[in-house]
This record gives structure tokens, sequence and C-alpha cells, in this order.
């Protein structure tokens, strides 16, 4: 069925590279999760209201609140797909972060509001009419739901959208809330228990806020600038050191402009006595692959490292060995030896986690002075010259 809808209303399905094409998916996985989530709303709230059931009640509100967030997601596609202009030069694509960030804070909303319809149910509790009808219409939003889950995490995986993905997220968990609010209606039944109805639109009501919590902070990462993803560090390393005389990548830094739309810059290290031409030949074939095969623009740096060298090899091991005792999370780059008539320098550059920037009196300088320490043990008339970095990507490949 998924596959079906993509052939029939999206051209050149196959090509989600381009802008025009993603926006077309963003654009029917909303409008179809709109009319599912309204028709959801409509019977539950008809159902809810015959039924006089504030949990079947609430959880059609949490449909409506679903059509709300799909209509606002609809919107930022639509936005994001906006080329680039003078007065946004990295395009527009994080309107997407901004609709599924209005989306979060809309359904806690509708979760406090629902909460406190269900807590006055709770203190006065009144008959609820239990009917098939009523489990009809539950078991019909239960299968809707899988089925939209399916259809978001397709079409989220296939263009690569958190927004979708999340949705795809809230619509599984609405199938764990509306099989929550079918069990209320039976036990009161069964039971006679009216309470039941307001304590599970109580439990109806926290899920909801909690799933609005945790989507808030999902939303708010890629706006201040989140980490990235551990698998897209990897990748970018693996392919930088699969082109020929790349012997290292550090100072890797990943900006989000929005889905799609990603900036890189990194330094690579290749051996100093290689021909420049060639060296440079490599970096701008990287950087055009980066661009084409993956859709990013990329900024090279190019360090020239000195190999063949007994002695700076054996100090590079050495500062390895230590920086993965010392810290495992830290790494060294950027190694050259100074000799001088009296002593001399080993200078190098330490990426550790950022928050030990901030922390450079505890586990930052405790690095550094371990680090000089053992170098000293080891050659008395050698002194390192360290400078502490942020490490902004992690990186999966430290310098041996």
């Amino acid at each position: 069925m998924v596959d079906l809808l993509i052939r029939t209303f999206i051209k050149n399905h196959e090509n989600t590279a381009n802008r025009a094409v993603r926006t077309a998916y963003g654009n029917l996985a909303c409008i179809v999760s709109v009319v599912c989530n309204l028709l959801l709303f409509a019977g539950k709230t008809a159902v809810g209201t015959l039924a006089g059931s504030v949990s079947i009640t609430a959880d059609g509100m949490n449909n409506l609140s679903d059509a709300s967030s799909n209509l606002v997601s609809l919107v930022g596609f639509k936005l994001g797909s906006r080329p680039a202009d003078s007065e946004h030069p990295y395009g527009h694509a994080r309107y997407e972060y901004l609709a599924g960030l209005a989306v979060s804070v809309m359904i806690l909303v509708i979760g406090v509001e629902l909460f406190k319809e269900s807590f006055a149910k709770v203190l006065h509790p009144t008959d609820v009419q239990f009917g098939w009808l009523t489990v009809a219409v539950l078991v019909a939003s239960i299968l809707v739901k899988l089925w939209m889950s399916v259809l978001n995490r397709k079409i989220g995986r296939t263009i690569q959208s958190e927004t979708l993905m999340a949705t795809a997220a809230d619509a599984r968990n609405d199938v764990i809330t509306t099989a929550t609010v079918l069990v209320a209606s039976v036990l009161t039944f069964v039971t006679g228990f009216n309470r039941i109805d307001g304590i599970m639109g109580l439990g109806v009501a926290a899920f909801i806020l909690y799933s609005g919590i945790q989507l808030v902070r999902d939303t708010i990462d890629p706006i201040l600038g989140a980490a990235p993803d551990p698998e897209l560090v990897e990748h970018i390393e693996k392919k930088a050191l699969g082109y020929p005389g790349v012997l290292g990548i550090h100072d890797l830094m990943i900006h989000d402009y929005g889905p799609g739309n990603r900036l890189v810059s990194f330094h690579i290290e290749m051996d100093a006595k290689g021909d420049v031409m060639q060296s440079h030949d490599v970096i701008d074939t990287i950087e055009k692959d980066l661009l084409v095969q993956d859709g990013m623009i990329a900024t090279i740096h190019y360090d020239p490292i000195v190999t063949g060298n007994a002695h700076v090899d054996e100090i590079r091991r050495f500062l390895a060995e230590k920086v993965a005792e010392l810290e495992p999370e830290a790494n060294i780059h950027d190694l050259r030896i100074v000799p001088g008539p009296s002593h001399t320098n080993v200078i190098f550059d330490c990426a550790v986690p950022a928050e030990y920037i901030a922390d450079k009196q505890r586990r930052g300088a405790k690095l550094v002075a371990g680090l000089r320490t053992a170098v000293q043990q080891k050659w008395p008339d050698h002194f390192c010259v360290i400078k502490l970095e942020p490490e902004y990507a992690p990186s999966v490949h430290k310098e041996n």
C-alpha cells in the first residue's frame, strides 16, 4: 500500500536527493496522516460523547492534535524546500526543525488539558456506556495507527527526515494509548467501577506529556547544534581514509542547516614528502565526491606530516598509548618536533570532549599534566607544548 502511494503520487520517486522529490515525499506523508487523524478524531469523539467516556474523547483529541501536528509539518516541508537566497545562503531547510518544535509544544499543551479533564473525571465520575461500536472504533484506530507508523517510518528513512521519524514514533505510541483506552472501556463494563475511565484518561494524558517532552528534546537538539550522528562521522572518516595518500583525519566539524543540507570541514593528514599538486588533487576529489555522492559541501584543510623519522614515530606511538591510558576519549594530532640546543619541544593538539574545556581545571588539566610528565620521564630534555581543543565530532579512528 505504501509503495503504491509512492509510485502513484511522487514523480521520479527514486531520486530522493532532489529537493523537489524530497518535498513531495514529505507532503504525501503529511497529507495522508492529516486525513487519517481527522477521521479517527471524528469517530472517537462521536463515540466518546455518546458513551460518556472521557478516555475515548481524550484519545480522539490526541488524534486532533496529531492532525494539527501533520499540518505544521506540511508547512515545514513547504517552507524548507525554498531555495537559498542572499539573506539565507544556506537555504531554509531548518524550517523542518522549527515545525517539529511547534508540533512538540502543541502536544504538550493538549496533554496538559487532557490531564486536567481526566483528573476532574476521577474526582467526579460519571457512568460510561459500553457498546460494540466503541470496540470497533478503537480496534480500527489501532490498525490505522499501525499502518500510519509504517508509512511515516518508511518515508522518513527514505528521505532521512527526523520529523517523519518522530511522526512514526508518535503513531506507534498512539497504538499503545488507544489499546489502553480499549482496556479501560472493557474493565469499566465488567467491574462497574466508573473511575477507571478517568484513571486511564490520566494515563493517556501522562503518556502524551511524556512523548511531547521527548519530542521537544529531539527537535531542539539540531537547532542548538547537537553532536553529529556517530554513523555519519564514521562514514565521512572511512570515505576520506579510502583515498590514496590520506594518513589521517581530524578536526571534523559538521554543520547542520536542515535535512539534506550539511556543511563539513576537516583536516586531512598527508605525507609532507608527497607532491603538493597531487595532494591538492586528492583533496579536491574528496570534496567533489562528498558533494555528489553524499550531498555535503566540504572544506578540507591539508596537514603535511613528517613520516619515516624514527624518533617522531616513536613519540607519536608513545603519546597515543598514554592518551588511551589517561583519557580514552581524547585524541592527538598535528604532532611536530622542534629540536634545540638545550631542549626539544614536542608540539601537538589534544582534542577532548567539549565539556573538558570548561572543566580545564580538572580533567583537561590533569590530562595535560599527565602527558607532560610521561614525556619528560622518558625523554628528560623534551618539553610538551599542548593545545587543548574541543572534539566537535568524536573520531572513530584514533591516531596510532
